[in-house]
C-alpha cells in the first residue's frame, strides 16, 4: 500500500564544516539532508530585495538580496495582475519583500517568490493569500472535516485577518488549543518581520529559517519516527527541547550518541553515501538500474541482468520493471534528483503490465515530499516524469567535473592511445627506420602496451623501450628518441 506506516528512524551527524542528516525507512536510507557552513542553506529565506532589472522577454527579473549572485523571480511568483505584462508589475530599484525557494544550482542563481509562507509543525500561513484549507495529504474524511471546522472557527474570530493558512499533514490527531497555539506564534513572526521590512535597507536579511536539525525535527520528527540520534550535544538539546513543545511524547525519541565510532560509520550509513556516485543501481533479483545525470535532465535505463525467472519472458520483465520502480523512487529522493527525469523501463507487450509498473512507481514516490508529476508510460517503455528541484543534487554537491575526462565519464581506450602514439612518432620520425625510443606511460597503460610491443616496433620500424611513469594520467604520454 502508498500509505502504508512506515518505521522512520533519523540520524544526525554535525562536524565543524558540515550537518548530514539521514532518514531511513524501514531500515532503507531513503533520504539525505546536507549543509555546508561554506555555503550554507537559504531555501525558505526571507529578504528585504532591489529589483536590479526586469526582462519582459522571458517574463522574469534579478534582485540584489545581498548575496554573490542575483536571485530571479518568474511572473507567476510576483504579487499583482499576471494578465499584465511582468515591468508592469515591477520596476528596476524597487524595494520587494521575497522568499528564497530554490537554491542556486550550476550557473543559475537562486530563485524567489512575493508570495512568502511561514511553515509551523502543523500550520502553513500564508500572509498575502486569504486562503483557508487542509492538505490534501489528510485522507480521512472525518478528520479532514475535524480540521476543517477548527479552522473556519479561527478564521471567523478574526485571528487571521486576511491572510491565509494551510494544515499541513503533520495536524492529524492535534488539537484546536494546539493549532490556535501556533496561528498566535506564527502571526507574531510575521509582525516582527513586517517591523524588519519597515526599518530595515534592502538587501536585508529579514528571517532565517531553522538550522537543517530543526527544519527535520519540525518537518518530519513525527509519531511514525522510532528514534531521531544526534552526535552534537547543543543541536541534542535544542531538538528535545523544540519535541518537549510540540509532543512530549516525542522527547524520550530524541537521543543523544557519544559513541566513539562515527554514528554514520556505526549505522553503515558512510558506506552507502560513498555507493551514491556511482551510476549502476544493483537490483534484489539481478537486474540493475543506470542513472546519469545531466544538466538538464536525469536519464535511467533498466536492465535485466542475470534475473531470467522462472516464467514467460514478459512476467520476467515485468516483475524487473516493478522492481526497478520502487528502487527508483528510492534513488530519486536519495540523491535528491530533481527536473526532466526520462526512465527507460524494458519493453512490455500488455498494456495492465505498463499500468503495473507506473502504478508501482507511483507507489514509491507517495512518501516524497518533493512535489512530482509523471506521465503515462509509452509503448516504447518510456516514462517521463518532473520531480521538484529546490536544492542541488547530492551528486552534484559531492562531487566535481573529472580533470581528465572533462566531465564526460570516459577516457581514451588504450588502443586509440597506442594508435595516437604510432602516428606521433611516425610524424616525428617522417617514418625513417632505425634508433632507439622510449615511450614513457600511465603504469597500467604501460603494462597493456608491453603486450603489443612487438607491433608497435614494427609499425614505427625502431625497438622500443616501455617505461612508466605514475605521475603521468591515463592520456598523458611521452616519447623520447634516444
Amino acid at each position: 500500500m502508498a500509505n502504508a506506516k512506515v518505521k522512520k528512524e533519523i540520524f544526525a551527524n554535525t562536524s565543524f564544516e558540515e550537518t548530514r542528516i539521514a532518514i531511513l525507512e524501514d531500515g532503507k536510507l531513503s533520504e539525505l539532508y546536507w549543509e555546508r557552513r561554506s555555503s550554507g542553506n537559504i531555501v525558505g529565506n526571507i529578504y528585504k530585495a532591489r529589483v536590479e532589472n526586469v526582462l519582459p522577454g522571458i517574463s522574469s527579473a534579478f534582485m540584489d538580496i545581498g548575496l554573490d549572485k542575483n536571485a530571479y523571480i518568474y511572473i507567476s511568483d510576483v504579487l499583482g495582475n499576471q494578465k499584465e505584462a511582468i515591468d508592469k508589475l515591477l520596476r528596476k530599484d524597487q524595494e520587494v519583500m521575497v522568499q528564497v525557494t530554490k537554491d542556486a544550482i550550476g550557473t543559475k542563481g537562486m530563485k524567489v517568490t512575493m508570495d512568502v509562507s511561514l511553515p509551523g509543525r502543523y500550520l502553513v500561513l500564508t500572509p498575502f493569500q486569504d486562503f483557508v484549507g487542509v492538505s490534501k495529504n489528510i485522507e480521512d474524511a472525518e478528520e479532514r472535516k475535524r480540521l476543517s471546522e477548527i479552522m473556519r472557527n479561527i478564521a471567523d474570530s478574526k485571528m487571521l485577518g486576511t491572510k491565509g493558512c494551510i494544515v499541513r499533514t503533520e495536524a492529524e490527531g492535534a488539537t484546536a488549543e494546539e493549532l490556535e497555539r501556533e496561528v498566535k506564534f506564527l502571526l507574531r513572526t510575521w509582525d516582527t518581520i513586517q517591523g524588519r521590512y519597515d526599518t530595515s535597507r534592502p538587501p536585508a536579511l529579514l528571517h532565517k529559517d531553522m538550522d537543517m536539525t530543526m527544519q527535520v525535527a519540525r518537518d518530519i520528527l513525527s509519531e511514525d519516527t522510532t528514534i531521531y540520534m544526534l552526535d552534537n550535544k547543543d543541536d541534542f538539546h535544542n531538538v528535545q527541547e523544540f519535541a518537549l513543545k510540540i509532543s512530549p511524547d516525542l522527547k524520550d525519541r530524541v537521543k543523544l550518541y557519544d559513541s566513539k565510532t562515527p554514528i554514520f560509520k556505526a549505522f553503515n550509513i558512510e558506506r552507502e553515501i560513498d555507493e551514491l556516485r556511482r551510476i549502476k543501481v544493483p537490483l534484489p533479483n539481478g537486474g540493475s538500474i543506470i542513472i546519469q545525470e545531466a544538466e538538464s535532465l536525469c536519464a535511467i535505463d533498466v536492465n535485466t541482468g542475470r534475473f531470467t525467472g522462472s516464467k514467460s519472458q514478459e512476467e520476467t520483465v515485468t516483475a524487473t520493471n516493478i522492481e526497478a520502480a520502487a528502487e527508483v523512487a528510492r534513488q530519486l529522493r536519495l540523491r535528491n534528483i530533481g527536473g526532466i527525469i526520462v526512465i527507460d523501463f524494458i519493453d512490455m507487450k500488455k498494456a495492465s503490465n505498463r499500468h503495473k509498473v507506473v502504478t508501482a512507481l507511483e507507489n514509491g514516490v507517495s512518501r516524497d515530499r518533493a512535489k512530482i508529476r509523471i506521465l503515462p508510460i509509452t509503448r516504447l517503455g518510456l516514462v517521463e516524469m518532473t520531480r521538484e528541484r529546490k536544492r542541488e543534487s547530492t551528486v552534484s554537491l559531492l562531487t566535481e567535473e573529472c580533470p581528465e575526462c572533462h566531465g564526460s565519464g570516459r577516457v581514451l581506450s588504450s588502443e586509440s592511445i597506442r594508435i595516437k602514439i604510432q602516428r606521433e612518432i611516425h610524424n616525428i620520425t617522417m617514418g625513417r627506420p632505425g634508433g632507439n625510443l622510449r615511450i614513457v606511460t600511465h603504469p597500467i597503460l604501460s603494462e597493456v602496451l608491453k603486450k603489443k610491443q612487438g607491433m608497435i616496433e614494427k609499425n614505427v620500424h625502431r625497438s622500443v623501450k616501455l617505461v612508466s611513469d605514475p605521475q603521468l594520467t591515463w592520456e598523458d604520454y611521452r616519447i623520447i628518441l634516444e
